[in-house]
């Protein structure tokens, strides 16, 4: 699996919130969903930054992406940290069931 770090964080300057920069890539195997149905996914970005849409001042940010597919084979999901926390908790319920054969 690739996986590379982006540059960190980067320490609040006066009070200002500053952008993270904080990025973590790895290469994937699935299918996504999009405007043009579904797609094969070879790669995942997570990053813990300022979100686009959600209403929130950071949140865990994945994007789900072919890029070979071009622009409109990407799937965003913006989620609060204590979302993606729970996501990772369900997450791994869910495989430790499946592997255990329940």
């Amino acid at each position: 699996m690739d996986r590379t770090r982006g540059q960190g964080a980067r320490p609040e300057e006066e009070g200002n919130v500053m952008c993270t920069m904080i990025v973590e890539k790895s290469e994937i195997a699935g299918c996504g969903k999009g405007p043009k149905g579904w797609f094969p996914l070879r790669q995942v970005n997570v990053s813990y930054d300022h979100p686009f849409h959600a209403p929130l001042e950071h949140a865990l940010n994945i994007d789900f992406v072919n890029e070979s597919e071009g622009l409109g084979a990407r799937v965003a999901v913006e989620l609060s940290p204590e979302s993606a926390r729970r996501l990772v908790t369900v997450i791994l319920a869910a495989l430790a069931r499946g592997e255990a054969g329940s």
